[in-house]
């Protein structure tokens, strides 16, 4: 989870290659609306969002209930959607929070041309961002070290 150019998606899928299991680029279920709405860099509001997280969470419970596990990469950004997947997934769910400075994060989106979500939007995703509460069990990782490192401490921590 975290705001867009964290590195979700480079550690989900390298998560998802370790534990030999499904990986679901939470991009992917966004509706075609909600996407001309970010490459219109207006943010998404949580009526947007909701059907999205409705989608990824059963694409979630469907890939857990079939293979016992699954990875996705999403950005989950206030505690009421982690919630919502939670209930949608059934099964245990756990959380990694990517983040990193603003100026490093902007970086990372002036280097992805094509992509919907412009640079624009990373200032709402921030303000919009709740960080985990102790109670949700997240592990927070600053995204500084190689993607190789970050997998190998997520899956320490998931074991």
């Amino acid at each position: 989870m975290g705001v867009s150019g964290c590195g979700k998606s480079t550690l989900g899928a390298l998560m998802a290659e370790a534990l030999d299991c499904a990986f679901l680029e939470g991009d992917g279920f966004h509706s075609n609306e909600a996407i001309e709405k970010m490459r219109g860099g207006c943010p998404l509001t949580d009526e947007d969002r909701w059907p999205w997280l409705d989608r990824l969470g059963a694409a979630m419970d469907r890939a857990v209930t079939e293979q016992g596990i699954a990875v996705a990469a999403c950005s989950a950004l206030r505690k009421g959607y982690r919630d919502r997947l939670r209930a949608a997934i059934g099964a245990p769910v756990r959380f990694i929070l990517l983040e990193n400075s603003r100026d490093r994060l902007l970086a990372r989106l002036a280097g992805r041309p094509g992509h919907y979500m412009p640079a624009s939007l990373l200032e709402s995703q921030l303000a919009t961002l709740e960080r985990p509460l102790a109670e949700e069990g997240a592990l927070i990782l600053r995204t500084d070290d190689a993607p190789a490192l970050l997998r190998d401490a997520a899956l320490d921590w998931l074991r």
